[in-house]
């Protein structure tokens, strides 16, 4: 295999500067989250773009979908936070185009990599659809595999949305439940 050239390992390091940037911005603003529900959809979507933005520490997204399912429309919640979510999800897909050095060499990295080398985008859809914390490793496998960035943003968008509408009607219909018996 042939080095990198100057260019590409710039890039690299950029891209791999601008997901920690990120990281350490929402990390340090994750208590004031909730305030953009009250923007309703345009909330909701900046909500999870954000809380999908990092990589590997967690913030807060999941229990606001659900909590906004009851206040909005369950389906438009699940669109608005599905394309924040896969927006969001960028970060990792930069961090395994810029950097894949930093987790090469995990034991769960290692189990996705071949999935995500061999199946591309269906695999992305798979584990974005379910909640689960290993996603952002399958975003930084997509990123070293080079899987077409549109692949990547529509199949995280489809398994985002359908994860989401399970969560958003989960909050809808829970709410709901729960009034009828108080």
């Amino acid at each position: 295999m042939k080095p990198a050239g100057t260019g590409v390992t710039i890039l690299r390091v950029v891209a791999v500067l601008i997901v920690i940037g990120i990281t350490v911005f929402i990390y340090s603003i994750r208590d004031h989250v909730r305030e953009f529900s009250a923007y309703g959809y345009p909330g909701i979507f900046l909500i999870m773009l954000l809380a999908n933005a990092t990589v590997i520490l967690p913030a807060p997204g999941v229990a606001v979908v659900f909590a906004m399912g009851s206040v909005f429309n369950p389906l438009g919640v699940a669109f608005a936070a599905g394309a924040g979510g896969a927006i969001g999800e960028l970060t990792g897909y930069l961090a395994g185009y810029g950097g894949q050095a930093v987790v090469e060499n995990t034991k769960i990295y290692n189990r996705i990599h071949p999935w995500v080398q061999k199946h591309g985008a269906w695999v992305i859809l798979v584990l974005s659809a379910f909640p689960n914390p290993f996603f952002d490793l399958a975003g930084i496998a997509a990123g070293i595999a080079k899987v077409p960035l549109w692949q990547f943003l529509l199949a995280c968008w489809v398994g985002q949305t359908i994860k989401m509408a399970l969560f958003a009607y989960a909050g809808a219909y829970s709410i709901d439940w729960l009034l009828k018996f108080f």
